[in-house]
């Protein structure tokens, strides 16, 4: 796992990468494969409206020549035929509203654009209203050239002396973009999906790979813990067997109140893998009841006076909480207190001190459990709730356990819908402090 896991990690980020370059590639090649399309439909509507208004200036061309026969001796008649034009014939209106019918044939309904009719000379007849702005400006927008022959089949090779249609489309790569919106939409959004799914696949490998080093971890842990009373309890079996001790009886009493001690000690670990796999199931059931806080801190810290005693620890009490009574489960509750208390002495040091105290606002009974022991790193305390992990001891190697007590009180305030905060410096001591909701009255 360890070898595999890193190649896995480099493979799926390549072949991220690698499927991001094509769906750039592609999305180029798309954006260049639309403009040539849009450029030639706009050719082609552009035509379609030439075609049109050219036929109706030959039509009437000749009606025009045909009412008025005559002729001048020595000139030449044609020079005193001016040809009807395209604003002769034709509104801005007529020519804007065919150019519309036009665009939406050729599938370009949403398309903005402005036109002018120029005359042989290069002259404005007739042009929209933003036309010269948007001819004006090459960069951003794009010009089409479209002569308007009279005749039923225009030859557009030769296009010198004849009008000219001039459609403008205003920022016309921002209208190809317009026209991708969807399809680029739809690949941006399953491009993401793909990325989503190859980080909750790295993230769920890396999140696995964790998880078997803490189980490992709480496996060589609960070995330890195991093997220590279980050869405790062979040796003290072996003495008992032993001629001489079974005739003293303060020796009897003592190798059997060992092997006592040690099966107590075995019953506590099985009972914390226990309450740890309901923990894991979510049953945890609480048998609920009006408890005073104070009188519960001030009795679990009686129960550790030996502890701090051996370890020349002192301790300090303040029940400052006129309000205490809480609605909770007195197992659980003790448990809480008390794997805060154990947790301050196991990681301690020298001049052990903890400050235990209580108060209340409106909403919360509040109790705080300072130490000044060997606190922990940020990274500690990030994780200190998570279940089987144990914060770095530092120089303090006879710290035991199997990364429990913490996530079990987390459980338990939650299971109260209370709220826990811990604030710790490394090698300065931690703070916990539990708020618990108080007794509906």
């Amino acid at each position: 796992m360890k070898k595999t896991l890193p190649v896995i990690i480099v493979l799926i980020f390549l072949s991220l990468f690698g499927l991001i370059v094509l769906q750039v590639s592609w999305l180029k090649n798309l954006i260049q494969v639309r403009h040539e399309q849009m450029h030639q439909k706009v050719d082609n509507a552009g035509a379609s409206v030439a075609i049109e208004m050219g036929k109706y200036l030959h039509a009437s061309q000749a009606i025009r020549m045909l009412r008025k026969p005559f002729s001048i001796e020595g000139m030449d008649i044609s020079k005193l035929i001016k040809p009807l034009s395209v604003v002769d014939h034709f509104s801005q209106k007529d020519i804007y509203e065919k150019l519309r019918v036009s665009l939406n044939k050729q599938e370009l309904k949403d398309i903005d654009f402005d036109f002018a009719v120029v005359n042989e000379m290069g002259e404005f007849e007739m042009q929209s209203g933003a036309f010269q702005k948007n001819y004006a400006d090459e960069i951003n927008n794009e010009r089409f050239f479209v002569p308007i022959i009279p005749g039923n089949s225009p030859d557009f090779t030769s296009t010198d002396t004849f009008e000219h249609l001039i459609i403008v489309i205003p920022n016309f790569q921002k209208q190809v973009w317009n026209s991708l919106r969807w399809i680029v939409f739809i690949a941006a959004v399953f491009l993401l999906v793909i990325i989503a799914a190859f980080y909750i696949t790295v993230k769920t490998m890396l999140n696995q790979k964790k998880l078997s080093e803490i189980k490992s971890d709480f496996i060589n842990n609960m070995t330890h813990e195991f093997k220590t009373p279980l050869a405790t309890i062979s040796l003290a079996i072996d003495a008992i067997r032993n001629e001489k001790v079974q005739k003293d009886i303060e020796k009897m009493n003592y190798f059997s109140g060992i092997v006592k001690e040690e099966n107590k000690r075995m019953n506590k670990h099985v009972e914390t893998i226990l309450q740890a796999a309901l923990m894991e199931k979510q049953e945890l059931k609480l048998n609920i009841e009006t408890l005073h806080g104070n009188d519960v801190m001030q009795n679990v810290l009686e129960n550790y006076r030996l502890q701090l005693d051996e370890k020349k620890g002192k301790s300090e009490l303040k029940l400052l909480a006129e309000n205490d009574l809480v609605d909770v489960d007195e197992v659980h509750f003790t448990n809480l207190i008390s794997n805060l208390i154990d947790n301050a002495i196991k990681y301690s040091k020298d001049n052990l001190l903890i400050k235990i105290s209580t108060q209340n606002n409106n909403k919360y009974f509040i109790l705080t459990v300072e130490d000044n022991g060997i606190g922990m790193s940020k990274e500690s305390v990030k994780r200190i709730f998570e279940k089987f992990y144990r914060a770095h001891t530092g120089n303090v190697h006879n710290v035991k356990g199997f990364g429990l007590g913490m996530s079990y009180v987390k459980t338990v305030v939650d299971a109260h819908k209370g709220i826990i905060k811990v604030d710790s410096t490394l090698g300065k001591g931690t703070i916990f402090t539990v708020q618990i909701p108080l007794a509906k009255i």
